[in-house]
């Protein structure tokens, strides 16, 4: 927000179906209570409101994937009508997961997305302090990224890519949004990116040469990239000179704040050399023991022996501990560990140390 207002630029902030919701989410907070957060946080960065673009992700019903359709749409609409009357603007409508009812053995049909994402978009359009732009597609990657190898990542095929456009215009045009499909931005695709627990693996505008001269063919679609994190700059900028031009990121700037306070932690050992008042912060420990006694957010996605796993919660780059950095242990353990940072007896190159690291990850 700070680089925004020095830029004078738009700052997309998203926020996922996963992250907040219209019963709180991880982060225990509705779409309204996160937009007014953000507003405040604009406040102090002195940013002005009207250049922060408020964004919905992955909106659909994949965190009630597990139920019927029955139930699990009703409660889409309910969440995409949260975010769309809290004036999220950009809505990513994402109806791209298998519903407990559906066919497992059998390809989710284009039909069947097509046809949820119109209900979600009606619901949207009804509820929308302002018209929003939408952002859509049947290929989307799994939100916070994926176990996955080189490869096991093809890139979207021109035909998906129209197969998708054709049938999610007809459907919606039936549904009577011809109005809404005009504010259709972006489709997401897989452009060749993704990353693992420790493997990135890096756009190559080559293989998606295809794709991009499709796209560039088109006049008001551009294409929407999930998983670009730890792209380095330069693939970055292809991906948006080839169109690829709304690149979104997350894990990577939990994984720096991670990094930065494990090593704040260990200032506080260097430092603090016998035990402070209230007692050391014991971040590391309490988070790891966070996510055992609730491995709900990591188990499905970290692999491999007891001691693989263990260091998975600690350092893989899909981050998973970031779920729980909201919890009220976790939350006391980065508090105790600035306090003592922060006590006179921290000498001055240690003090030298720590403003580093608190500037460098923004702390």
């Amino acid at each position: 927000m700070e680089r925004a207002a020095m830029l004078d630029r738009p700052l997309l902030l998203e926020a996922t179906a996963n992250q907040i919701n219209q019963f709180g989410g991880y982060m225990g907070m509705t779409p309204a209570e996160f937009r007014d957060m953000a507003y405040d946080a604009c406040e102090r960065a002195g940013l002005s409101k009207e250049l922060l673009i408020l964004g919905g992700d992955h909106l659909g019903p994949l965190t009630w994937s597990g139920e019927e359709e029955a139930e699990a749409m009703p409660k889409a609409e309910d969440l995409i009508r949260s975010f769309a009357s809290a004036g999220f603007s950009k809505i990513h409508i994402d109806t791209s997961m298998y519903l407990a009812d559906d066919d497992q053995n059998a390809p989710l049909s284009v039909d069947v997305v097509a046809r949820r994402a119109a209900a979600l978009c009606k619901a949207a359009e009804q509820a929308a302090l302002e018209p929003p732009v939408y952002v859509i597609g049947s290929e989307v990657p799994p939100p916070g990224g994926a176990t996955e190898n080189e490869d096991s990542v093809a890139v979207t095929t021109v035909e998906s890519l129209r197969e998708t456009l054709d049938r999610f215009k007809e459907v919606f045009i039936g549904q009577g949004l011809e109005d809404a499909w005009e504010r259709v931005i972006a489709v997401v695709v897989q452009p060749g990116v993704e990353f693992s627990d420790s493997n990135v693996i890096l756009y190559d505008r080559a293989k998606a040469a295809e794709l991009t001269r499709y796209v560039r063919s088109m006049d008001s679609i551009v294409l929407e990239g999930h998983s670009t994190d730890y792209q380095p700059a330069e693939k970055l900028t292809e991906m948006k000179e080839d169109g690829v031009a709304i690149l979104k990121v997350g894990p990577a700037l939990t994984f720096a704040l991670r990094e930065g306070l494990f090593e704040l932690e260990d200032i506080e050992r260097e430092t603090c050399l016998s035990e402070p008042e209230g007692g050391y912060s014991l971040f590391a420990d309490t988070l790891d023991a966070a996510m055992l006694e609730n491995p709900g957010y990591w188990i499905r996605h970290y692999h491999g022996s007891e001691d693989e796993i263990a260091q998975k919660r600690k350092y893989s780059l899909s981050d998973r501990c970031r779920y729980y950095l909201t919890d009220a242990r976790v939350a006391s353990a980065i508090q105790r560990l600035r306090d003592n940072l922060s006590r006179e007896k921290v000498d001055s190159y240690a003090k030298v140390k720590v403003c580093e690291v608190l500037d460098t990850y923004d702390l």
